[in-house]
């Protein structure tokens, strides 16, 4: 080894092992003041002031700014669906799925049956097209083919995954599988529900305060782990968060097909049900900052890494930003739309800065990637 390398090398083993431990919270958030974690007091008051509503702001894994009640539990619409697909990887890794691209037809009577006239195209639904919204369930097109974001289908995807494969009843979900499997290890504090509004009404709108939503934001901050324990595996929490559909994938041309009989929906009644498009950034039903058909940047004035999880349009919303080591979460914001979404990261990439204002990004924080 050349001599002048010896240096460097020696100044990055240094650093590694001076580095310190991951912090996770406890029973309670560790609290601190938004310099000591690097972040700017009155910048966090613009980024307050812009979102409104209530919320938290956290970096290196302790709680540093908040507003309004952090403890207030409420439900977070579509922000809840990343939930399920930390369940269906987990669900995987427990054995109780096969793989990604087994089909979900045994498990769902009649599904095999549809639409004879379209080739029994439902038959070829998979675990992989549920939780990509690719699955085409109520349209035209066969899975796989094309987008559609529709609360039908993740009805029918809640459904299969927690009745059938997890085998849990709507009335005892949050005790058998959200509790133990997750928010208990997590020390959620203020008891998080996958019954909203009951388990009569569109059980699986999940209720969470921003506090404890901050939590579960952390564990992919983190890879997966949560203090001594891996609670998903560090390759499939990065491919949750950074492996969005191709900004040319096509989205549904929105011709209705048959549905199960009953079938029920998370909240939309349309049929057929095609809310957006993907815009290159859907990745296992988060959010990433991902470039469209076009090239566009989902959030232009975020850095690349940045993904979360989004309900209606922004006002109910987590984020990660890994390169800064942070993680926000709001609710009942006045964040609306993906335009309103861009200027609030803009402002809260801008709550961490140098002396000269310069927005300083942390390559090595734990998850970083850009």
């Amino acid at each position: 080894m050349p001599l002048l390398a010896v240096p460097h090398v020696l100044l990055a083993l240094s650093s590694a092992l001076a580095a310190p431990p991951p912090t996770y919270p406890g029973a309670t958030w560790d609290l601190c003041e938004p310099a000591e974690v690097g972040l700017d007091a009155a910048r966090l008051d613009a980024f307050r002031d812009f979102a409104g509503g209530r919320g938290c702001v956290s970096r290196h894994g302790r709680l540093a700014y908040t507003w309004g009640d952090v403890s207030e539990r409420a439900d977070v619409a579509s922000a809840a669906k990343p939930w399920y697909s930390y369940f269906l990887l987990r669900a995987i890794e427990d054995g109780r799925i096969g793989t990604l691209d087994d089909p979900i037809a045994p498990l769902v009577p009649g599904l095999a049956d549809l639409n004879p006239d379209l080739g029994h195209k439902d038959r070829g639904i998979t675990w992989r097209h549920l939780a990509t919204q690719t699955s085409c369930y109520g349209v035209t097109e066969a899975p796989g083919t094309a987008f559609d974001y529709s609360d039908w289908q993740m009805a029918l995807f809640f459904d299969t995954l927690f009745v059938r494969a997890y085998g849990a009843p709507w009335n005892t979900i949050d005790a058998d599988v959200l509790h133990p499997l997750l928010t208990d290890v997590l020390q959620c504090e203020d008891a998080p529900t996958f019954l909203a509004f009951g388990p009569g009404d569109r059980p699986g709108r999940l209720s969470v305060s921003v506090r404890d939503f901050a939590r579960f934001g952390l564990l992919f901050l983190r890879e997966g782990r949560w203090r001594d324990r891996q609670l998903l595996s560090s390759e499939h929490a990065r491919m949750l968060v950074s492996s969005p559909l191709p900004g040319d994938f096509p989205r549904t041309s929105g011709h209705a097909a048959a549905m199960l009989p009953g079938q029920r929906t998370m909240g939309s009644r349309t049929v057929p049900d095609d809310q957006c498009d993907h815009l290159g950034s859907y990745s296992w039903l988060w959010w990433t900052n991902g470039t469209d058909g076009d090239g566009r940047r989902h959030w232009p004035d975020a850095p690349p890494d940045a993904y979360g999880a989004l309900g209606h349009g922004g006002p109910r919303a987590m984020v990660v930003i890994p390169s800064l080591d942070l993680v926000a979460s709001w609710n009942d914001a006045r964040i609306d739309g993906r335009e309103a979404e861009n200027e609030a990261l803009r402002l809260l990439v801008a709550t961490v800065a140098g002396p000269a204002g310069q927005i300083v990004a942390d390559p090595g924080a734990a998850g970083g990637r850009r």
